[in-house]
């Protein structure tokens, strides 16, 4: 009975334009997969800004590439088979799947407004949902991020209508870090701002074209000291962070300033 119906859609099947999709389809999934693997190994050859420049391509290109895909074999099975007979299958089978796959649209919908409107590339440094990396890669449904801890998180593209997404570099080869010092407020604040900034401008990491700046804000309990500066590679943001403080609390250490205390902890809490 099923048969009986099948053959009623289509007429006689032709399964040579199915073969066709199917290897179209095949191949393009294999040329996507090629690509999110092996560029970004080819990339990260390359000087940093060519390196951006090509990690932020391979989304979009990602994205064309499927959406040929799926155009083309469309044209294949409208071109290869009765037009109602095919408006007549896919209507029964969408009605089907519909709500289930609604999820997934919505992904995809939201990966193509996220490539559209860059708020991630591959590369770049973002924080969502708590989880801050890199990004490796960009699908149609969700993108991943490799986290300090070398942890591979996946986020769906959707997250992009809940939650804020934080981007530190947005395509930049390099982005702003900050190294963090706390003293005890007794000390010569003038002094001790340079000796930070002198810290940030010998640093092996320092990328000297762009400005080192050291900030300082006063609390209660101690003087917070900002110390920020450019990495010449973004990757290099953890080893830059410790770098400025070892050589920080070594240049403190010498100017004889004294660390912040901890607020001692009210009795009842």
């Amino acid at each position: 009975m099923m048969t009986d119906f099948l053959q009623s859609v289509v007429g006689d099947l032709n399964i040579q334009p199915l073969i066709w999709i199917a290897l179209l389809l095949l191949g393009g999934w294999t040329v996507t997969a090629l690509l999110q693997r092996y560029l970004p190994q080819l990339a990260n050859r390359l000087p940093a800004r060519t390196r951006s420049r090509l990690l932020s391509a391979i989304p979009g290109v990602s994205i064309l590439l499927n959406l040929s895909v799926i155009l083309t074999s469309l044209v294949i099975l409208l071109g290869s088979y009765e037009t109602s007979g095919i408006v007549s299958l896919v209507g029964a089978a969408g009605l089907g799947i519909g709500l289930a796959l609604n999820p997934l649209v919505a992904g995809i919908v939201a990966g193509v407004m996220a490539i559209y409107e860059r708020a991630y590339r591959t590369g770049d440094w973002v924080e969502v949902g708590g989880h801050y990396g890199v990004v490796t890669s960009v699908g149609l449904r969700s993108f991943k991020l490799v986290t300090p801890d070398d942890t591979e998180v996946t986020v769906p593209h959707s997250r992009l209508w809940s939650d804020n997404i934080a981007n530190a570099n947005s395509g930049s080869p390099d982005h702003l870090v900050v190294a963090d010092f706390y003293l005890a407020p007794a000390h010569d604040a003038r002094q001790v701002r340079q000796k930070l900034w002198d810290v940030g401008i010998t640093s092996p990491y320092t990328h000297l074209s762009r400005p080192v700046v050291v900030v300082l804000r006063e609390k209660p309990w101690a003087t917070h000291y900002r110390l920020k500066a450019y990495p010449l590679d973004g990757r290099d943001e953890f080893q830059f962070i410790s770098d400025l403080t070892v050589r920080g609390k070594a240049a403190l250490a010498e100017l004889g300033t004294e660390p912040a205390q901890a607020l001692p902890v009210p009795d009842h809490l």
